[in-house]
């Protein structure tokens, strides 16, 4: 699997090149916008008369200018009459640029290619210098790969402060006008300092609803934090009540930057991706850092934003007591449009819709929030979470020893508080890496005790170790069992920013709502949909041919005959590469609670990794394309079906060159054929897909995965007796001087094979295509079955020459001693 990146290292090391930009929008003789990219220790300057253009269209004047200080990227203020640029100046936008062709060549032979991430320009843009003189140059957006691109213009307020520049130039004060509502509103003078503050918390409730009065949020995936300012400064204080306020500098001067004196928010911080995307990843490496320089840099190429979902004090007046749609009127009206302080929207009274957006958006879930409670301290049942995919945070309260050839641990142990009591609530083995094993055991050992520190359902023996209550992990959960344990617990982080006090389990009793929920009518159908094309069709998936998502997911619509037979009852893998075939790949066994109720899941005891697994099963149309839609290129498929999973459809023989010639594998692949129909064994061939071929021998169900097993070992020993010169069973690559690994292993419970017509992530877009066995000859090329040629191949035979391999009823019995004899003779 591909490595995780680590952006911050990347930036370090220089990996990354590039540097905060700035847009700030200028009120001086004329109003213009002046572009800065930082380089070379200082920010290069362009003044743009009209401003970006967000529409490729367009082309707008930019004059180079003299070069400015880094420090000028955080000005915002007046300049005063009399110096140079006086007048009003905002900052418009920033972020980070990043150079894609090199920023030296490119400034010198007039063409400087970059792309920018801020809060406002979002893109890949080029300036490019005109002939007739040194500064002038030409500002424009490139449209790349063919996406949409929003040419909305975005709000002209500063993503700093909020103000307009016009605002800013007559000294608007936002600050008098919120004193005077709250004043009306008779909120109590007070001052309130964060450290006063105990958080509002919501209650855990399993479905969403829909309810006049209430208002919801998305549930982001960040750091819970208050954030406040004072006379005596700004400060941002997490939910365990530790000072992150250094640690989020960018953070604190935005928030020194907010026209208000004194106020207190609530809210989220997030870090993004280059993407743009929320990244928990990210978060937690600036969290984590301690030097200073660490600290500076990642707060300028790895900025964060906090989304402010409540308003708790303001202009010296505790407004916890007004109603919470009182708190988030004044709370939008006092915070930017855009920019590193942001405002959480909510929708009214539609929580359902806005669950099914936030679960397709890939959020946590949603908040539900009574629009006329006050903020109180604890769990209330006016703030409910409803969670997309359940998740929750537990104490580590100790670990299994490792079995086999893991390292570290086998589980962790966890537990959480339930009426004060640390009570067990089972183990977590799947989802941890290899650095987690490692990094956590030796934390865990520092932590060792004689005994359990929570009471419950305990397992006992010398296998299981325990540890201090002090370390909080976040688990993805399917449900609660009777016994009150964890059923298919899966680790997902380590989470710093909570305490153990935090981990308060579910009471014994139904969860606490007064929402009625309408009952669904049984009989209601499947919204299936058998979409016409995929999302993002136009993503490329095969950079060296151009292939996009598009032409995967039209191949496996034209095709899908052909190949749901093979595919119908049987557990499936999945491996999805999101952004094609150079980009990240993973995995996919368990399918996600995010599925739609109509896509066929079956769940399976993995007895290797100790826990249930919820395979896909693709037994229709829609369901295959909601699965390539997933960025699903292969699909990988047990050799036996659901109801039968012991009992085999067939032997496969694997032939596997690796570094063999390919005649060899053609050679060898012949002589099984030969030897199958001398023993009266039927048997159809496909290409692997990658560089060998696959045989396969219909068994109907008739022998369990051992008799498949012994069988394809016969037929691999004659094979390799009879031509040893070429053909060899050696499992150690090294050992197999260069011949054809005739592989019989593949033939057990769990294995996987590629789909008969199922593609694969390789250069050129391969598919596994079923043969004649006429077709397996000198000269045979297996690399001209390819998406775009195995629909052509199709449409001109009639019938599949793999398909009897479902249906044929070989007399095994009698072509194993026939086999029998011949290996002994």
């Amino acid at each position: 699997m591909t490595p995780e990146r680590d952006p911050l290292a990347e930036y370090r090391t220089g990996a990354v090149t590039g540097g905060i930009f700035v847009v700030q929008l200028h009120a001086a003789r004329r109003l213009h916008y002046d572009l800065r990219l930082e380089w070379g220790g200082v920010l290069r300057s362009w003044a743009v008369p009209k401003g970006p253009a967000l529409d490729p269209v367009e082309k707008r004047l930019a004059v180079l200018v003299e070069d400015h200080p880094l420090e000028y990227a955080d000005f915002e203020g007046l300049i005063p009459d009399g110096s140079y640029g006086a007048g009003a100046m905002i900052v418009w936008d920033r972020g980070h640029w990043v150079p894609l062709t090199d920023p030296e060549s490119g400034l010198a032979k007039g063409k400087l290619l970059f792309e920018l991430r801020g809060y406002k320009l979002r893109g890949i843009w080029t300036l490019v210098r005109l002939r007739k003189t040194a500064n002038e140059w030409l500002l424009i957006r490139e449209r790349r790969g063919g996406t949409p691109i929003d040419v909305a213009e975005p709000p002209p307020e500063s993503i700093l402060s909020g103000l307009t520049v016009d605002q800013l130039a007559r000294g608007h004060d936002p600050s008098a006008m919120l004193a005077s509502q709250l004043a009306a509103l008779g909120a109590p003078r007070r001052s309130v300092r964060p450290e006063e503050v105990r958080l509002m918390l919501a209650r855990s409730r399993v479905r969403p609803f829909s309810k006049p009065g209430w208002l919801f949020e998305p549930k982001l995936d960040g750091y819970r934090m208050l954030a406040g300012r004072s006379p005596a400064g700004v400060k941002l204080l997490l939910r365990n009540g530790g000072d992150a306020t250094r640690t989020f500098p960018e953070l604190a001067a935005a928030l020194g930057l907010l026209p208000f004196d004194r106020f207190i928010l609530d809210g989220e911080v997030l870090v993004q991706d280059e993407a743009g995307l929320p990244s928990f990843q990210a978060l937690q490496k600036r969290g984590r850092l301690e030097r200073p320089a660490d600290i500076r840099l990642a707060a300028r190429r790895l900025p964060a934003t906090y989304y402010a979902f409540d308003l708790l004090a303001a202009c010296g007046r505790d407004i916890r007591g007004l109603p919470l749609g009182e708190r988030k009127r004044m709370l939008r009206s006092i915070l930017p449009p855009r920019g590193p302080i942001r405002y959480v929207e909510h929708f009214e009274e539609r929580g359902e819709e806005l669950f099914e957006r936030a679960r397709a958006l890939g959020f946590e879930g949603i908040l539900c929030k009574a629009a006329a409670s006050h903020y109180q301290a604890g769990r209330s049942d006016a703030w409910l979470k409803v969670r997309a995919d359940r998740t929750a945070e537990f104490v580590v309260v100790g670990y299994t020893r490792p079995q086999g050839s893991r390292a570290g641990f086998g589980a962790l142990h966890l537990a959480g508080y339930r009426s004060g009591e640390l009570v067990y609530a089972g183990r977590a083995g799947s989802g941890l890496r290899e650095a987690d094993l490692r990094n956590l055991r030796a934390v865990l050992d520092g932590r060792a005790r004689p005994g359990p520190p929570c009471s419950g359902a305990l397992p006992t023996g010398p296998d299981h170790h325990w540890v201090e209550p002090q370390i909080v992990c976040e688990v993805r959960y399917r449900e609660w069992t009777e016994d009150g344990l964890l059923r298919q617990p899966v680790f997902l982080r380590i989470r710093d920013d909570k305490q153990p006090l935090d981990c308060v389990l579910p009471e014994t009793a139904p969860e606490s709502t007064d929402v009625v929920l309408p009952a669904l009518d049984a009989g209601e159908p499947d919204h299936r949909e058998d979409p016409e094309s995929a999302t993002n069709p136009e993503k490329i998936f095969w950079p060296g041919e151009g292939y996009t998502k598009g032409d995967l997911f039209q191949y496996y619509r034209r095709i899908a005959g052909r190949l749901l037979p093979y595919l119908r009852g049987r557990p499936l893998v999945l491996t999805r590469f999101p952004d094609g075939i150079e980009g990240k790949s993973f995995y996919q066994k368990n399918a996600p609670e995010f599925v739609p109720d109509w896509i066929r899941t079956e769940t399976i005891h993995s007895e290797s990794s100790e826990r249930e697994i919820d395979y896909f099963v693709c037994d229709d149309l829609p369901s295959l394309l909601y699965l390539v839609n997933l960025g699903t290129i292969p699909l990988h498929l047990w050799h036996s079906r659901v109801g039968s999973l012991g009992t085999p459809d067939w032997c496969i023989l694997d032939l596997d060159p690796k570094g063999a010639p390919f005649e060899n594998v053609v050679e060898v692949g012949r002589m099984i054929h030969r030897l199958c129909k001398a023993v009266r064994l039927p048997n159809f061939v496909k290409t692997s897909g990658s560089t060998g071929l696959h045989v396969l021998i219909p068994l109907d169900g008739r022998v369990d995965y051992e008799g498949s097993r012994a069988l394809a070992e016969l037929l691999a020993r004659v094979v390799v007796r009879e031509r040893p010169d070429i053909a060899t069973i050696e499992r150690v690559v090294s050992a197999r001087e260069g011949k054809v690994y005739v592989d019989f292993l593949q033939n057990l419970r769990g294995q996987l094979i590629a789909a008969p017509f199922s593609v694969r992530p390789l250069p050129g877009a391969p598919v596994s295509t079923p043969l004649r066995w006429r077709e397996v000859r000198p000269g045979l090329d297996v690399r001209r079955f390819t998406i775009a040629s195995v629909p052509r191949r199709l449409a001109r035979m009639r019938e599949d020459p793999m398909r009897p391999v479902l249906t044929e009823k070989p007399d095994l019995a009698a072509a194993l001693d026939r086999l029998r004899e011949r290996l002994v003779g």
